[in-house]
């Protein structure tokens, strides 16, 4: 088969024939679909120094846990301070008082999407200035007790074609990016023929992949000692097209990921490893087993805001593509968590869309980072100015267990009562839970005769320690 011939960086694919690519795009694609799928096995090795800040955090008994072998579920937000989109200036970095905020209110994540463009500008030059830019805010989180997710964050292929992800080196050349009257800018982008050749290259062959995995590999590098990173998300939200989804998954996604773990580990053995499914419509993703350390399979959830029929207060919706969620996770297998869900706040039923997402995050026990801190269209808490909404802060701070020994069986927080409950079991006595409190809720009021509130903790914003004293314990905290 005539393939491509494999760029140099300094050529960036300058010299790749379209009639070529498409006829090998073709055949590639007949390929794929006759081979078989096997179960996808990479060995991880983990090699964790002492943490320093927070505690390690690894898979455990399906979930997401320290070292020590507490269970731990990770809420908070997306911050785009350090994402290049298009030629827009990146927005306003995200501040001390921001991150204090949410540690003030329980959060204790921040999803970080970073720019593949900004790291390696040009080709093989990887900026110092923009690694130096991550690290200070992945220090900043840690200050405030917030671990970070880092995303190596893609969409609409790259900045070249106004999206986010690639450096605008990185083109098929010869294929043009047409732009029709009367559609939004975001679907230009979407149906344009140059950003869909060029994730059709990227896909079905493995030269521009060597070079993802290899910017990848840059960071991580950087951060293998640091406890305070929870782990990469490492490509978000793949989509099939041109190549039909089923195919798409199987034969590409899984074996895509499997050769970034591979890539990755050999100079970070130590985060977790985030994978997310394709994002095409409410479509499933077919799931290939990967079988390999520490991998947390995610999801973004955007039913009835950005996906599907517009919410109407009905939450059956968010229910199905929750349980579709978690269900192709246990196939993975790996614990859920959500990358991103968020809907614009100003709408009539936006608080009963977040509160009815939130509600069934308790009943799965899962995480989430929401889309996002700042934006200045009505999806953020702040605004461009930074200003904070705080009536919409109220809405998504809701009590959780943020750290638990045992078995963390259920969980439930009643707004209107300002009541949460959680059930644990086959715990050591004696040993902590932490529960996240919001600050704006007031001080917290242990209600359970089978644990005992710490020693100093009940005046710390954020954040409510208990010993248990029974190895099973209804964990019910109130105002």
């Amino acid at each position: 088969m005539l393939l491509p011939r494999r760029p140099t960086r300094r050529e960036s694919g300058s010299r790749f024939s379209p009639a070529i690519c498409c006829l090998a795009a073709g055949l590639g694609l007949i390929a794929v679909v006759t081979l078989p799928a096997p179960a996808l096995t990479v060995r991880v090795t983990p090699r964790r120094p002492p943490a320093r800040g927070l505690p390690w955090l690894a898979v455990r008994g399906g979930r997401i846990s320290t070292l020590a072998g507490q269970s731990v579920i990770l809420r908070g937000f997306n911050d785009s301070s350090l994402l290049q989109t298009g030629s827009s200036p990146l927005p306003s970095a995200l501040t001390g008082q921001d991150a204090q905020i949410m540690e003030d209110q329980g959060f204790d994540v921040v999803r970080i999407p970073i720019s593949w463009s900004l790291l390696e500008p040009e080709p093989g030059h990887f900026s110092q200035s923009y690694l130096a830019r991550i690290r200070a805010m992945v220090s900043l989180c840690a200050s405030h007790d917030l671990y970070s997710v880092l995303d190596m964050h893609t969409e609409d292929f790259g900045v070249g074609f106004g999206g986010s992800g690639a450096p605008a080196w990185l083109y098929v050349p010869g294929i043009p990016d047409l732009h029709l009257p009367g559609l939004p800018a975001a679907w230009q982008r979407h149906l344009s023929p140059a950003v869909n050749a060029a994730l059709a290259y990227f896909w079905l062959f493995p030269n521009w992949q060597t070079l993802y995995w290899q910017a990848w590999s840059i960071v991580a590098r950087m951060f293998r000692d640091d406890s305070n990173v929870a782990g990469f998300d490492l490509y978000n939200e793949p989509h099939p097209l041109p190549i039909p989804p089923g195919i798409f998954a199987t034969h590409l996604l899984w074996p895509f990921y499997a050769q970034g773990i591979r890539a990755i580990s050999r100079v970070d053995p130590n985060h977790l490893f985030i994978l997310e499914g394709d994002l095409f419509g409410e479509l499933p993703t077919a799931i290939r087993p990967l079988r390999a350390r520490d991998v947390v399979y995610s999801t973004h959830l955007y039913a009835g805001s950005i996906l599907g029929a517009p919410f109407t207060g009905s939450p059956a919706p968010l229910a199905s593509e929750w349980r579709e969620a978690v269900h192709e996770a246990a196939q993975l297998p790996g614990p859920y968590w959500v990358g991103e869900m968020g809907i614009p706040h100003h709408g009539r039923l936006a608080d009963r869309w977040a509160e009815d997402e939130i509600e069934l995050s308790d009943q799965h026990l899962a995480g989430w980072a929401w889309w996002e801190w700042e934006d200045p269209n009505g999806w953020g808490v702040s605004n461009a100015q930074g200003n904070i909404d705080e009536a919409w802060l109220r809405v998504l701070s809701q009590p959780f267990i943020r750290s638990s020994p045992g078995k963390l069986t259920s969980m439930d927080y009643s707004p209107r009562r300002r009541m949460l409950k959680a059930l644990i079991k086959d715990a050591r006595p004696g040993s902590a839970v932490e529960v996240s409190w919001p600050k704006t809720l007031g001080r917290p009021r242990l209600l359970s005769g089978c644990a005992t509130t710490a020693a100093g903790t009940g005046s710390i914003p954020g954040l409510l320690t208990l010993h248990l004293l029974t190895a099973s314990c209804l964990v019910q905290v109130g105002t």
